[in-house]
């Protein structure tokens, strides 16, 4: 028997075209392996070979679905592969999202098996973790050399047509289906076992997990919005010309605060986006598209606000893990309400 053949999927970055500013790069299909899939080429031994590598750009993808989906589509089908595997996207959410799209596309309209992998935060996993196999990973292309051999492993066994077992078998991400098997051990020794080990205080893995619901109950209404003070906070990454604290443009380890007093408008000369998920181009160009500091101040002058507050607190959504942002903001929350400010406006992107 020979080689499987596999059809590979990568964004604009991992095939070393460029970042941000080349998001837009139409699809193209390179022959054989490009960027990642020289690590699946090594895992993949000489059971699989990746002989055609389909390249997008995130921009592309995601604002013309449409026209992408039908071009990778027809590439897809004209390679005929036994497997397709995407990514690994890690937490970058529009490819993510990418690479959830075309999988399922792949899966439905064609019948090919296929299999993509993502942090579990990426927004794409949690649109497609209950249609694909997506393999769990870390935030960030640091866990390639984790990722790939376990991505690698599932798509032998998806090419071969064999069983899949259970996620915490396998490494993907649960998607919610449950499937009867007979244990080795009856439930109530089960039971003890995990019981003991948490009253130890050692690690065990529940196998009914509850779920997590993150509701935030609103507060009131502001009586007098004539009267407030009206802070501006932003995951946009906008920042001060040069990013004097360095805020890093995916998955960010700070936030910032700086002061606007006496700021009429955000100028080009003066703000920029620190930002590496979007083009930065138009915020460059005029910050106040993404923070607007010079709609605010038009607000005041007319009586419908109050104040703007004196300081605004920025960071980068991009990759940036739901536990930090939830620390930031319980910061700068805070400051807010020492600050006496009675209401915040969020922007992102």
């Amino acid at each position: 028997m020979g080689k499987f053949k596999v059809v590979h999927y990568i964004n604009q970055f991992y095939a070393g075209i460029g970042g941000e500013e080349f998001a837009d790069h139409k699809p193209e299909m390179r022959d054989g392996v490009v960027g990642p899939g020289m690590a699946f080429a090594g895992a993949f031994g000489d059971k699989a070979e990746i002989t055609k590598t389909i390249v997008c750009g995130d921009s592309f993808f995601n604002e013309n679905l449409a026209e992408a989906k039908k071009t990778l589509l027809d590439m897809v089908r004209a390679e005929k592969p036994d497997v397709f595997v995407a990514g690994p996207a890690f937490n970058a959410g529009r490819y993510g999202v990418a690479c959830g799209t075309i999988c399922d596309a792949v899966r439905e309209e064609l019948g090919i098996p296929v299999l993509t992998g993502m942090y579990e935060e990426n927004p794409g996993a949690e649109m497609f973790k209950d249609k694909l196999l997506i393999v769990a990973t870390k935030n960030n292309a640091a866990g390639m050399r984790d990722a790939v051999p376990k991505m690698a492993a599932l798509a032998l066994k998806l090419a071969a047509g064999e069983q899949i077992g259970a996620s915490i078998e396998e490494g993907y991400l649960p998607g919610g289906t449950r499937v009867n098997f007979f244990e080795k051990e009856r439930g109530s020794r089960r039971a003890v076992d995990m019981l003991l080990k948490k009253m130890a205080g050692k690690p065990f893995v529940t196998e009914y997990p509850m779920p997590d619901f993150d509701r935030v109950e609103p507060n009131a209404a502001v009586v007098d919005i004539s009267s407030a003070t009206i802070a501006l906070v932003t995951s946009g990454g906008i920042v001060p010309k040069t990013n004097p604290d360095r805020i890093e443009s995916s998955s960010a380890s700070k936030y910032g605060e700086y002061d606007i007093s006496g700021v009429e408008d955000l100028t080009p000369e003066s703000f920029e986006t620190a930002h590496g998920g979007y083009d930065p181009v138009y915020a460059n160009a005029d910050a106040d598209r993404v923070l607007p500091v010079d709609v605010l101040r038009d607000m005041v002058k007319e009586g419908i606000i109050g104040k703007l507050h004196d300081k605004f607190y920025t960071t980068v959504g991009n990759g940036t893990a739901t536990k930090s942002s939830k620390q930031f903001a319980a910061e700068f929350a805070q400051k807010l309400k020492d600050d006496n400010v009675q209401a915040v406006i969020l922007t992102s992107t």
